[in-house]
């Protein structure tokens, strides 16, 4: 089996297995007071203090960590709770892209639905129109949402100059980046690229699914400008209620870790496979949509000649090699991805597209049979048809 659709989900690593087989036999949980909550208790903390060292932030004082049960769940954190925060006016703005993950495009429909204005900045090439932008900032604006990188072309969004236009004309702005493809692929502190809040998931950096994490500034908590979007029994700080996922927390924690260490090595090799892939299908009737500015090591969106992703997606796992036709949260939707047509694709050319992503796990045979079964598929299926 060759993977290559690591955007949808990662394997796990050995370090975040043995890590969740230790969390395990440490059943207590970490809110309560006797010695196997105590225990629970540290194994927590340190998990925090680990995501939050990858963040380049201490996670102890000041800035916090929050974990959730999803990046989907972060990032509903980030927007719901800022949004709603010290009641703020109904009608007042909203910025984000035309080619967000259906997580922050289905949150900001909901808030639409509420009385709120959303912009969306078109993301043409997968740059941000930064005119548009501009001009959309004024003193009605609460909340600017941007991914770092899209997970169906690959593209790396400029979140930095954007957060920082919004914060020169209105410091009390709430700037909130869904970093879930970028974390531990783009090198970025919440400080550097001026965000308040960030978002990141486990299950893409070779930890365990059902698990994700917001990063929250500490003025953002000085300020009271989050308020909980789960309440309960007050755990994470009152920000998340819920006892804690203690095996999934240590196995993301562990993944983290490793995937800090060898950051520079992953993103080489990625890198280098990537465009591999991209030099082995040059010359062939398949185009690479390349992004017109920065792009993720890991990513590579692919148009074919008039076959439908569906139909070669078929014909890969045939061969058992795994890609995607896009975001696997929406796989179960029919509707043509707002990211492709936002990235410039005809509606056709989005259903006719395909999206491989790499990881370190991977190898150039992986690459080259991918290439070797591209080729095959395009001269069978389009004789077919």
């Amino acid at each position: 089996m060759i993977y290559l659709d690591n955007s949808a989900t990662t394997p796990l690593s050995q370090g975040a297995k043995d890590s969740m087989i230790s969390a395990m036999e440490c059943f207590g949980n970490p809110s309560s007071k006797h010695i196997l909550g105590t225990n629970a208790k540290k194994m927590l903390d340190t998990a925090r203090e680990n995501i939050g060292r990858c963040f380049g932030v201490n996670a102890v004082s000041g800035d916090k960590i929050f974990f959730t049960a999803s990046g989907t769940e972060a990032n509903n954190m980030a927007i719901f709770g800022s949004v709603y925060a010290k009641k703020r006016v109904k009608g007042a703005k909203i910025i984000t892209t035309d080619s967000e993950h259906s997580s922050v495009e289905n949150a900001m429909k909901r808030l639409e639905n509420d009385g709120f204005t959303v912009i969306r900045l078109k993301t043409r090439g997968g740059v941000i129109d930064m005119d548009e932008l501009r001009s959309s900032l004024d003193d009605s604006v609460i909340l600017i949402s941007l991914m770092m990188v899209n997970n169906e072309t690959g593209a790396v969004y400029d979140v930095e100059k954007c957060f920082s236009l919004a914060k020169a004309k209105n410091p009390d702005i709430v700037t909130h980046c869904d970093a879930i493809q970028g974390f531990l692929k783009i090198p970025f502190t919440p400080k550097k690229i001026k965000a308040d809040l960030v978002s990141v998931s486990a299950h893409k950096i070779h930890g365990p699914k059902g698990v994700g994490a917001l990063f929250v500034s500490a003025e953002i908590l000085k300020r009271r400008l989050l308020i909980p979007h789960v309440v309960g029994g007050g755990q994470e700080s009152g920000f998340r209620s819920g006892t804690e996922n203690m095996i999934g927390i240590c196995g993301f924690s562990a993944a983290a870790v490793e995937g800090f260490s060898t950051f520079r090595s992953n993103v080489e090799k990625m890198i280098l496979l990537r465009d591999t892939c991209e030099k082995l299908l040059e010359g062939s009737e398949i185009r690479v949509n390349k992004p017109s500015g920065a792009r993720a090591p890991h990513i590579l969106s692919l148009t074919l000649p008039k076959i439908k992703s569906e139909t070669m997606l078929n014909f890969l796992s045939a061969r058992e090699i795994c890609v995607s036709s896009g975001s696997a949260c929406s796989s179960h939707s029919r509707n043509i991805s707002s990211a492709l047509v936002g990235f410039g694709l005809t509606e056709s050319e989005a259903d006719t597209t395909v999206r491989v992503s790499i990881s370190a796990y991977n190898t150039e045979e992986d690459v080259r049979a991918l290439a070797d079964a591209l080729s095959d598929g395009v001269n069978a299926l389009v004789r077919i048809k």
